[in-house]
């Protein structure tokens, strides 16, 4: 038991008392929920999550990338009271002021040029959404045939059938069946996994699988792999998009993950210069309640006539105030500036671990306040599940929050914080994953097996 400036555990791990509820879940919700951090929710603020229970938890998850600004900001729960006090409730198609005023603000974030916005409610809808215009106009501009969608090995867009064809992990391929062989994957120049870095791989791979560029509608890219915090050299997107203008194809960056602010530019595409046609957003833009958005080229948004491109929840009233709200927080604190300087102090303390832990360290990805560390069984390149699961739990006893590894194997250590939090909480954080680091070296392998109540 311990007490420090930012973490707090007083109590057995996972609370007894909490059990009940997490039997409950395992009950009565699938068994795909279990596996994370058995900490139950009580409340939020800030960069620090609490149970009812007096523990409190330094937060490096950040809800899943969804709250840049900060649990519980005062700025996004007024104006969510206000429109709640209004009685405005509803949605589908129906025209709010809210929804009308965050279109216009989004656009105004967007590249030069004419744009729109339409709201859903979950990022793979967006990704859904994209690929349906994709589709839509390629045949449009070239026939019947300008349909395919390349996206990226290692790739994760959502978990909707459309958004699981458009990822790159095997295992959610057999999940659904190889059903469109008009999804087609190419290596991601990470320089880890893939560590070709020219443009050329692109080319070759397509050729390889028969894909002739005439035959594609979009590259849909995540503008860093949420799987490993991955990023791709600016030179290869800046050839990629000269590649997708030479052959009439939508360019489309998944932002889902990485917009606003969370790379330390507001969005992460910014880092290779380039402009997309189509940007997919969701989590981090309302701070709080479901909300996603496609933002795209008119001439593309506007390629459905009145009802065929609707949502029933998106641009819900909300939703929406919540989201216009969190924007003006996100730029009247500088949280982009923020999740620059202090992104440095956060990457150069995980430096520090991987040089330390080098063995079973084989990448450091990440920039501004996203990083992932990518474990590996020591001497190869094999993904380390086990020991990623071992760091992640000592960390969580010790009153570090992060959620459970993702990416190849289960076997990267994901570190998201909050935009808003302080070098000295980065600091203290910093300390709590190295002992975890460090006690992984010794102690038994745990899994998300051995994680469920």
């Amino acid at each position: 038991m311990f007490a420090t400036r930012y973490r707090r555990i007083v109590t057995p791990l996972p609370v007894p008392e909490s059990l009940p509820i997490l039997a409950r879940i395992e009950k009565f919700e699938p068994r795909s929920l279990s596996g994370q951090p058995p900490v139950v929710w009580d409340r939020a603020e800030g960069f620090q999550v609490y149970d009812r229970y007096g523990n409190m938890w330094l937060d490096w998850s950040s809800g899943v990338l969804v709250v840049n600004i900060g649990h519980g900001h005062e700025a996004v729960k007024e104006a969510i009271l206000r429109e709640v006090n209004k009685s405005l409730l509803f949605s589908y198609c129906f025209p709010t002021e809210s929804r009308s005023l965050l279109a216009e603000r989004l656009v105004q974030l967007a590249p030069r040029g004419f744009w729109k916005a339409f709201f859903l409610t979950t990022g793979s809808e967006a990704v859904e959404n994209a690929i349906k215009l994709a589709r839509t106009w390629g045949q449009k501009i070239g026939g019947a045939e300008k349909i395919a969608i390349v996206t990226f090995e290692l790739g994760f867009h959502g978990r909707t059938l459309g958004a699981q064809l458009a990822g790159g992990y095997p295992e959610a391929k057999g999940w659904i069946g190889h059903l469109d062989p008009a999804f087609v994957q190419v290596p991601f120049p990470d320089g880890f996994r893939c560590r070709e870095l020219d443009f050329k791989l692109f080319e070759e791979s397509l050729a390889e699988q028969g894909v002739e560029p005439r035959e594609v509608a979009a590259v849909i890219m995540e503008s860093y792999q949420g799987g490993g915090a991955s990023f791709a050299p600016a030179a290869y997107v800046q050839a990629l998009r000269r590649w997708c203008d030479r052959h009439a194809v939508l360019l489309v960056f998944d932002e889902v993950q990485s917009g606003f602010g969370r790379t330390g530019k507001l969005f992460a595409f910014e880092h290779y210069g380039v402009e997309p046609d189509l940007i997919c957003l969701g989590k981090g833009i309302s701070g709080s309640l479901p909300l996603s958005a496609v933002l795209g080229r008119a001439e593309v948004m506007d390629l459905y006539g009145p009802g065929a491109m609707t949502s029933t929840h998106g641009g819900h009233s909300l939703s929406c105030a919540a989201a216009l709200a969190n924007l003006k927080v996100l730029a009247a604190e500088r949280c982009v500036e923020r999740a620059a300087a202090v992104g440095e102090v956060l990457h150069a303390g995980l430096r520090e671990i991987a040089r330390r832990y080098a063995p079973f360290v084989g990448a450091l990805h990440g920039k501004g306040m996203v990083h992932g560390l990518h474990i590996v069984e020591p001497g190869t390149e094999r993904p380390d599940g086990a020991r990623a699961f071992e760091i992640v739990r000592r960390s969580f006893e010790s009153g570090l929050l992060m959620f459970a590894p993702v990416g190849l194997g289960g076997a990267t250590v994901k570190i998201c914080p909050p935009l808003i939090m302080t070098e000295d909480a980065i600091q203290e954080g910093l300390a709590v994953l190295e002992a975890a680091f460090e006690g992984s070296c010794s102690s038994h392998r745990w899994n998300a097996e051995e994680a469920r109540p």
